[in-house]
């Protein structure tokens, strides 16, 4: 674990966007961006190791650490530097020991309960939201809020990544509230110049970090 967590998670969905995705992680990656994920639920298994491959081969070299959702066999078979897992997806021992150390293994929270149960997994971060109502997924899990965030702070000293819906508007907020870094989808991947963007994005958490300390 680095000693300071990424501020922002790029998650990268080729169905969201018309720009290769390797062109377009190469493209985060020139604006400061270490942490991604590869998040496509549509492929075929094959495809999305394929992808995987090539995205870890890419992001090495520029030390972005490179993270595959939801399957910690293709984590493992592509080289990537981790695996993230959901609530109906294999639990965190589990998909540690198919993809092995020192890979990362993350998790996603909606509740208290979660997050308390996280904690005491081995994990290596904890995604909680989502914070706002986001379109890309088919069946959100209900809307948390940055209260919430205020709430669970005190229950880990786990880094914490909020996801849904964030916004360049809004992140100075959740930074406040306690979240080490933002999960970006759709903000990030659709904006005019996703490199400009993310480079806004890391301005704000730095001028919040400053804030905090």
């Amino acid at each position: 674990m680095p000693a300071q967590f990424p501020t922002i998670y790029a998650i990268l969905d080729p169905h969201l966007v018309s720009t290769p995705l390797i062109q377009l992680a190469e493209t985060l990656a020139k604006a400061g961006v270490r942490l991604m994920q590869l998040r496509d639920k549509q492929s075929s298994t094959r495809r999305l190791y394929l992808q995987a491959c090539e995205l870890a081969a890419v992001l090495y070299p520029q030390e972005v650490r490179f993270i595959v959702n939801d399957r910690p066999d293709i984590a493992m078979m592509s080289r990537a530097d981790g695996v993230h897992v959901g609530q109906t997806d294999l639990p965190v021992e589990e998909a540690r020991r198919i993809c092995g150390q020192p890979r990362w293994v993350g998790v996603s929270t909606h509740s208290l309960e979660q997050v308390r149960e996280a904690d005491r997994t081995s994990a290596d971060y904890i995604a909680v939201g989502p914070i706002f109502p986001t379109g890309t997924k088919e069946n959100p899990d209900p809307v948390v809020g940055i209260d919430f965030l205020r709430r669970v702070r005190p229950l880990t000293r786990k880094p914490l990544v909020a996801i849904g819906g964030i916004t360049l508007e809004s992140a100075a907020d959740i930074f406040r509230a306690g979240a080490d870094s933002v999960a970006l989808i759709r903000d990030l991947l659709v904006a005019p110049d996703p490199g400009a963007r993310a480079q806004q994005y890391l301005a704000v958490a730095e001028q919040a970090r400053m804030e905090r300390h």
